[in-house]
């Protein structure tokens, strides 16, 4: 069985989280998984879309099957596997060249909450819940959620998240500015979708020079901010994508990116 599906329809890349009798669990080999699916639908697409099969999105990291965690040897390392997995994944997500959207339906916990906040667009239905639990396991979050959160919806909402350890439902989320669209029940993957294809349909190299400003954005001083965006700008101006979209303007018609 293949833990991550992977299809292109209308040139979207859909990528499924698929072990959903374990809540879609992030083990290694799942994180691996996902790495490598990535960096193929990057190759291929115009935009990512990822969702959860079955009930939930990613219930977090999964603890059993000899994880070790909780071992009482003083030579235990909680740390290796994020070390060795699960943030090169993250990074990667982080990376990508086209745009990423996650669509999240029931549990987004752990590790599965920041792979799903790490979407530039990002589409919960109302069964949806956002969780940060690990503090009831005694250990600290990881995969980047303290980062993604206090960047989303700010230290005080984040310190809330984590230290309480309590569900964020979507509706929550939504208001707290975690999340781009709060859809009907059932409907993550349909809105999602919709969104994925109006990023594939759009300047593919912009879109991801964009989205490199975007993050950047979070850790640059405004000045270093600035020259990024010089840089950047001189790289667009440069594309097939550009000359398209102002031959468009100038035509009064709608520009053809996802031809180029």
């Amino acid at each position: 069985m293949s833990l991550v599906t992977f299809e292109i329809v209308d040139q979207v890349a859909v990528l499924k989280l698929n072990n959903p009798s374990a809540l879609n669990a992030m083990s290694p080999d799942m994180a691996r998984a996902l790495h490598e699916t990535v960096e193929e639908a990057e190759k291929s697409a115009r935009s990512i879309l990822l969702t959860g099969e079955g009930r939930a999105f990613c219930s977090g990291a999964a603890l059993g099957g000899g994880s070790g965690v909780g071992g009482d040897s003083g030579e235990f390392d909680a740390g290796a596997r994020l070390e060795s997995h699960y943030n090169p994944m993250m990074l990667k997500l982080r990376a990508l060249s086209i745009p990423f959207v996650t669509a999240v339906h029931g549990a987004a916990a752990g590790v599965g909450c920041s792979v799903a906040l790490a979407g530039d667009l990002i589409v919960a239905d109302q069964t949806a819940y956002f969780l940060q639990a690990f503090r009831n396991i005694g250990l600290v979050p990881d995969g980047g959620s303290p980062y993604l959160l206090a960047a989303a919806a700010g230290r005080v909402r984040a310190m809330e998240a984590m230290l309480l350890g309590e569900r964020i439902s979507a509706e929550t989320a939504y208001a707290w500015g975690m999340i781009n669209r709060l859809a009907p029940e059932g409907k993550d993957f349909e809105v999602g979708f919709e969104l994925a294809k109006k990023l594939a349909d759009g300047p593919r190299a912009t879109l991801g020079l964009i989205r490199r400003l975007a993050w950047g954005a979070l850790d640059k001083p405004f000045e270093e901010q600035l020259a990024a965006e010089r840089a950047t700008q001189k790289i667009a101006g440069r594309t097939a994508e550009c000359r398209e979209g102002v031959s468009a303007f100038l035509e009064k018609r709608k520009a053809r990116f996802n031809t180029l």
